[in-house]
């Protein structure tokens, strides 16, 4: 079940779910629009002729536009962050899309990665590209994306915030790609 604006604000309200910021106006009818922050996470131009999933070195690096706009040219592919941190309960799924009003530039709010999982909390990182054939400029802070909620039957056994592999609970910035440790325990002081 997805749920709508009222049962949003009664849990935003009683702190079961936290979004911070957050201004009323970005509740919708049955979901919440979350905005872009100013760090990205672009790749590097390297000798290396690909990417090793299970031992990848430094292909990206940060850029922080402190506030400035971003432009994202055909083509091109950026981790980006939103500026609100979430914290969904053990009894709360989430997915972020894409708004329809960026899509109709050809610029998505993620490929793949759209499901949150019960119990996880921090800044979602977004997976942007521009698949237009002119360049879109982009600002922090403009709405990019919208955060869908889910009620679930029951509560989670193990939410995300219990698992040790759980390798982007409490993400602050853009970390890149983890799949190489599939399987390890992490905690906060490996988030860099």
């Amino acid at each position: 079940m997805i749920l709508p604006d009222h049962e949003i604000r009664k849990l935003l309200k009683s702190g079961k779910l936290e979004i911070d910021p957050l201004d009323p106006d970005q509740i919708q009818p049955a979901c919440v629009d979350l905005s872009l922050g100013s760090e990205f996470r672009i790749f590097k131009h390297l000798q290396e002729p690909y990417i090793d999933a299970r031992n990848p070195k430094e292909y990206t690096e940060v850029l922080d536009t402190q506030g400035k706009p971003f432009t994202l040219h055909p083509g091109e592919f950026v981790l980006g962050i939103t500026r609100e941190r979430i914290k969904l309960p053990a009894d709360l799924a989430g997915y972020v899309d894409g708004r329809s009003s960026l899509g109709r530039l050809g610029v998505t709010a993620h490929i793949t990665s759209g499901w949150i999982d019960p119990g996880f909390s921090g800044r979602l990182v977004l997976e942007i590209s521009n698949l237009g054939k002119m360049p879109v400029t982009i600002y922090p802070g403009m709405r990019i994306c919208k955060l869908l909620l889910f009620k679930l039957t029951s509560p989670a056994e193990v939410p995300y915030d219990k698992k040790p592999d759980a390798k982007y609970h409490e993400q602050d910035s853009v970390l890149q790609s983890r799949i190489h440790a599939d399987g390890k325990t992490f905690n906060k002081t490996d988030q860099k």
